[in-house]
């Protein structure tokens, strides 16, 4: 997932930047648009999926084996795709088909919907609202199983007596917990606070942020966990 957002926008971008024609076909701004708001969508609900693993993982070790056996697994995946898949498809073909202005000028590194919808002529704050209300779903029930999973990982970690499990469990979250914090934090700036609250040369930071900056990190934060990748990274640090 990390590499397909960012083979969706960095070949592009270093290809702009370095012939100076900062320009974008019809096709290739679909192409964008669809791939992007698949992945958003996608990501939102493996997270919670992935959250669902931990709480199975930590809160019922032994039939872990059972409620997470590779047909439930493939499920799970085939649904958050397709759902994703749908949800940029029904979005993205509404947006391009919208009434634009003599501008084709996006005030934006990438295409995007929030971007395009600037250029529209037209009244488009019921489209906005209901693409609000898609966001607040996928970003909602999400969350909502997110946080029912950590309650009940919390919950037994408290009843642990043994500080080494405490350990090992904390260690098999803690990573995830970063991830969620990065994705989700620079995802509920960009579209669920109002637009009165950020600008768009912010909303422009955010976006390098989440399109490029954390699919960076997020295979050096998973690693983490592997005690080879810890300890080299240490020696580097301490020098």
């Amino acid at each position: 997932m990390d590499l397909l957002y960012s083979s969706n926008f960095v070949p592009k971008i270093a290809t702009d930047f370095l012939s100076g024609k900062n320009a974008i076909s019809f096709i290739y701004c679909a192409v964008q648009l669809i791939v992007f708001t698949t992945l958003c969508g996608a990501e939102c609900l493996l997270l919670a999926v992935m959250a669902y693993d931990r709480y199975v993982a930590i809160c019922h070790p032994l039939r872990y084996s059972v409620l997470m056996r590779p047909a439930i697994c493939a499920y799970m995946m085939a649904g958050t795709w397709l759902g994703a898949l749908i949800n940029a498809l029904v979005h993205v073909g509404y947006t391009l088909n919208l009434p634009y202005c003599a501008s084709r000028e996006i005030h934006h590194f990438f295409c995007e919907i929030p971007a395009l919808l600037k250029l529209v002529c037209g009244d488009t704050s019921l489209y906005e609202n209901g693409l609000y209300v898609s966001g607040v779903v996928f970003f909602l029930i999400p969350i909502s199983a997110i946080l029912a999973s950590y309650g009940q990982i919390l919950s037994t970690l408290l009843k642990l007596e043994s500080k080494l499990g405490m350990r090992k469990a904390l260690a098999t979250c803690s990573s995830h917990m970063i991830v969620l914090s990065l994705f989700y934090g620079t995802a509920i700036f960009k579209y669920l606070l109002p637009k009165s609250y950020h600008t768009a040369e912010q909303d422009e930071v955010v976006s390098v942020f989440y399109t490029i900056v954390t699919p960076m990190l997020n295979p050096l934060i998973y690693s983490l966990r592997n005690k080879d990748v810890a300890g080299a990274l240490k020696k580097v640090l301490v020098g």
